[in-house]
């Protein structure tokens, strides 16, 4: 959200600027895209940018089907052991409230304290299963956003747009499309779909 509004707020300063400025940028080996010459015009009365769906384009990758096959995988897996987990909880429960009236006190002492550790146990299973599918999910999209992110940058820089606005979940509310440039479709042709 912030690079959004520096985006802006750098667009903004240059429309309101009375002289044409004309900008020419070389990335260096620091920077995280690979070595290019970019040249972007920039007029007091016009300033070249795009802007496209970036959840659109991600839903297309080849790469993000594969990454939510993965982890639709490991929800499975952790769901069949969450489920065994209540399963043998509920026949432990039934085998304690049938017996609560024919065991000595001892026994249904012990058969609580069971019953209590399974469920505490199932409990933090279910919790550590939450957060290692977090981080899953997280490991899982690390290359997908960074080929898309190349996708979008190399399509940016073909183009010669001095930035792009993901006009996803509201964060780009208005774009007028007469200023500036759709390149969903292109981006999602870039990474291969």
């Amino acid at each position: 959200m912030t690079k959004i509004i520096k985006s802006v707020s750098l667009a903004v300063a240059l429309l309101l600027s009375p002289v044409a400025v004309s900008a020419q940028t070389e990335t260096t080996a620091n920077d995280s895209v690979s070595p290019v010459q970019t040249n972007v015009a920039v007029t007091a009365n016009h300033i070249l940018f795009g802007y496209l769906s970036y959840g659109e384009a991600l839903k297309q990758m080849p790469l993000y089907a594969d990454a939510q096959k993965s982890l639709e995988q490991l929800k499975t897996t952790y769901k069949q052991e969450l489920d065994r987990s209540e399963q043998e909880f509920s026949k432990l429960f039934e085998e304690y409230v049938d017996g609560q009236k024919s065991f000595p006190e001892n026994i249904l002492l012990k058969r609580q304290k069971e019953l209590q550790q399974l469920l505490e146990q199932t409990l933090a299973f279910k919790d550590e299963t939450q957060r290692l599918l977090t981080n899953a999910e997280a490991e899982l999209m690390l290359p997908v956003n960074k080929q898309l992110n190349e996708a979008i940058a190399k399509v940016a820089r073909q183009k010669g747009l001095a930035f792009v606005l993901n006009t996803d979940d509201n964060n780009c509310p208005y774009v007028n499309g007469n200023m500036g440039e759709n390149i969903t479709a292109e981006v999602i042709e870039s990474v291969g779909k």
